[in-house]
């Protein structure tokens, strides 16, 4: 496993992307490369990566799954091997603190992954593997009507027992989508994708989070000049308090201490001193 680099001072270091997937550089939050990309830099950079068929695994990283791999070093380690895009307000400010800039663009997977799916014009298949099978469904639904160019197969649910397992890694492999959408929540998807696929069984998985229930319509979104405001955050936990509250009341906080001490102290990741 490659070494972290220390931040030192907090001024930015260019890194090529982890993974060797060549585009552009990285900002190091809490030790892990986040890829530094424009809008339309990533959506094009997405698009080769699917016509050249280079497997790569992508993922997005905000505050509260950097306060998580904190904790689990397992999907730290995961993350390695990910194409980690930066979602939300919190990485930017993280970003601003350590480097003097926040990142290009949010290239949030709420936002990217149907952007991404509209800009590509040739036909692809498109799987949806994760939420419940209803809210997989109406997600699909709304896929075809976005982007109709599209093949969109429904996989499977998330809710599957280990015994289940091989079939749909088996269906994954006859199906062999070019993208593969995995909702599963953090860090069960990355985990899912890190342990169980390759190049055999899609081309890009997505760990995409809560994307198909908003895309279903069963989990609203915030109004767009919320989104502009960049207070989806406030939105979300007054949405759903009880089970939000402690991952922005006590997480975001905590994900700044973190980046503080990354900056004041070079460590860039507090539960990994030893990796």
């Amino acid at each position: 496993m490659p070494a972290r680099r220390g931040l030192g001072n907090g001024r930015a270091i260019g890194m090529p992307v982890g993974g060797g997937f060549g585009m552009g550089h990285t900002k190091s939050i809490l030790g892990i490369p986040v890829a530094s990309l424009g809008w339309d830099e990533a959506l094009v950079s997405l698009t080769q990566l699917v016509r050249d068929r280079h497997f790569t695994k992508v993922t997005f990283l905000n505050a509260h799954n950097a306060n998580i791999a904190c904790g689990n070093d397992s999907f730290a380690a995961a993350l390695d091997d990910f194409l980690v895009l930066p979602d939300g307000i919190g990485v930017d400010i993280a970003a601003k603190l350590l480097y003097g800039e926040k990142f290009p663009a949010n290239l949030n997977g709420t936002d990217l992954v149907p952007g991404l799916l509209k800009a590509i014009k040739e036909p692809l298949t498109v799987g949806l593997l994760g939420a419940t099978r209803a809210n997989a469904e109406g997600a699909g639904a709304r896929l075809r009507q976005l982007a109709p160019q599209h093949r969109i197969v429904v996989v499977h649910d998330g809710f599957f027992s280990p015994a289940e397992e091989p079939h749909i890694i088996e269906r994954l492999a006859e199906l062999r989508p070019d993208i593969l959408l995995v909702a599963m929540g953090v860090p069960r998807q990355e985990l899912w994708i890190a342990d169980n696929l390759d190049q055999r069984h899609c081309t890009l998985p997505f760990a995409v989070g809560a994307l198909l229930d908003f895309l279903s319509g069963s989990v609203p979104r915030a109004p767009l000049w919320v989104r502009k405001s960049r207070l989806e955050w406030v939105f979300r936990l007054a949405i759903e308090p009880g089970r939000l509250w402690r991952r922005y009341v006590v997480g975001n906080p905590l994900f700044l201490w973190r980046v503080m001490r990354q900056k004041l102290t070079g460590k860039e990741i507090l539960a990994r001193a030893a990796r």
